[in-house]
């Protein structure tokens, strides 16, 4: 592990020269590291201190280490050899940027992959996998290098920081990002996600928000994967038959003139629906979904309605990625860290792998102690692997194994309590976007009275 082969670094304490993140072979495979190296033709072929084979896993680290700097990554993988300086900044930065992104990139093809199992408690919909996708936008540093990404602008003039869009896919019963995009801040969603649906696992039940849909999009995707997405409330339908449940089958067209014509239509399954409590955002509007799970004996329209709003896990990614694992700080005061778009990739891969090392291991804490994943704590478990990695000792297979079952049983105990019934206001507190802003109206909300599947009212 961690670069042996020809680099100059001494390996003395057990073979491995970053022998203080050892523990992070038990989720990322060396062979693996070794395969996307090789794939990409990024092996070192000479002798030098920093070869690819240490800076993939030091970059590895900066996905788990990011408070810290390069170089104090770099100390942080590594033992203190009394004599011995570590590598300057520059030294670092030069080597990152001689590993490029590509091998980042292959790593996260041949390990990242859908965890959940059948017995995954919120996994499945009656044997379907359930993913989603959904985008964000993350400052980067304000360099020429990456202008091109473009800022956001708004009534006070434009935004302080070039920003790029990531759209994610993600399963949402074990919050593994499983794919991502991402552009500048001016690339539109629906074209980044093009780029995703390849990566769409067999079987699934994709979950979109109305922002993604598009009758392209739709006729692309559903004769090969099931669709739940919601809808604008200014589309038209004429219904073609009503359900007892309130849903009904219609047509979806590229246009008013096909439909008209009744030319080009694809059949759906059209949901509409209220919320009858005044303290719900969209409270009695219409909410409406589209799907092409056509049956509603077998899949009533209540239970579509229940498993779209677990769309909501996907945006619990993303605030695990930017505000628990990689947040602003004083000393950064961007959500990335790198100056040039090749290093941005790179660091983007770094950080889905890190996230997928910790929600790996809070699934496999889960599984053992018999409870649903969402009730460990991400960044409990995140903070405990960062905590626990250095005192890995790989010296043989019986201790190494002894740390690893020790932190899994460490992560079980990192509890918090049952979801509670409550809402999130859609308002902001710095205004820069549509969203509206947040007052004090907003700050203190008064208890749910009721949980959401009883305040669901159908249209029809």
């Amino acid at each position: 592990m961690c670069g042996q082969g020809c680099s100059e670094l001494s390996s003395e304490v057990n073979e491995r020269i970053l022998d203080r993140i050892a523990g992070l072979e038990k989720i990322i495979a060396p062979e693996l590291v070794e395969q996307a190296l090789t794939q990409t033709g990024k092996k070192t072929r000479r002798a030098c201190r920093l070869t690819n084979e240490i800076m993939i896993w030091v970059v590895l680290a900066m996905g788990l280490f990011t408070e810290l700097p390069i170089r104090q990554v770099f100390k942080a993988c590594r033992r203190l050899r009394y004599g011995e300086n570590s590598p300057a900044r520059s030294s670092l930065c030069v080597a990152r940027q001689r590993l490029g992104s590509e091998p980042l990139a292959a790593l996260h093809e041949l390990v990242v992959r859908p965890l959940a199992t059948p017995d995954t408690p919120g996994a499945f919909y009656r044997g379907l996998r359930k993913v989603a996708i959904d985008g964000t936008v993350l400052d980067v540093p304000d360099c020429d290098a990456l202008q091109h990404l473009g800022r956001a602008s708004g009534g006070r003039g434009e935004g302080a920081f070039p920003q790029v869009r990531k759209v994610s896919l993600v399963e949402l019963g074990t919050h593994v990002e499983l794919a991502f995009v991402f552009g500048g801040w001016k690339d539109s969603e629906k074209k980044l996600v093009e780029q995703l649906w390849k990566h769409i696992p067999a079987h699934a039940l994709l979950i979109e928000d109305r922002g993604f849909f598009s009758y392209k999009h739709w006729e692309m995707l559903h004769e090969k994967h099931k669709l739940l997405v919601r809808i604008q409330k200014s589309m038209v339908f004429k219904p073609i038959k009503v359900y007892a449940d309130g849903s009904c089958l219609a047509k979806i067209y590229p246009n008013d003139r096909c439909r008209k014509r009744d030319k080009n239509g694809i059949l759906v399954r059209l949901i509409e629906y209220k919320l009858d409590d005044p303290q719900r955002p969209g409270h009695a509007e219409v909410h409406r979904l589209l799907t092409n799970l056509l049956d509603p004996d077998e899949f009533p329209a209540r239970e579509l309605i229940m498993e779209y709003h677990e769309r909501w896990e996907i945006e619990i990614v993303i605030d695990e990625q930017k505000t628990h694992q990689d947040p602003c700080r004083a000393e950064k005061t961007t959500n990335l860290r790198s100056e040039t778009t090749d290093g941005l990739r790179q660091e983007l891969y770094a950080l889905s792998l890190g996230h997928f090392v910790v929600r790996a291991l809070m699934l496999e804490a889960a599984t053992d102690a018999n409870i649903d994943v969402d009730r460990l704590s991400f960044k409990g478990s995140f903070q405990i692997l960062k905590t626990r990695l250095p005192e890995c000792d790989p010296g043989n297979e019986v201790s190494f194994s002894q740390w690893y079952a020790a932190v899994v049983w460490e992560i079980s105990c990192e509890r918090i309590p049952p979801r509670r019934n409550r809402i999130n206001p859609r308002v902001i507190k710095r205004k820069m976007s549509s969203w509206n802003k947040c007052r004090p109206e907003h700050r203190k909300q008064k208890p749910l009275a009721k949980p959401f599947d009883q305040i669901v009212v159908m249209v029809r």
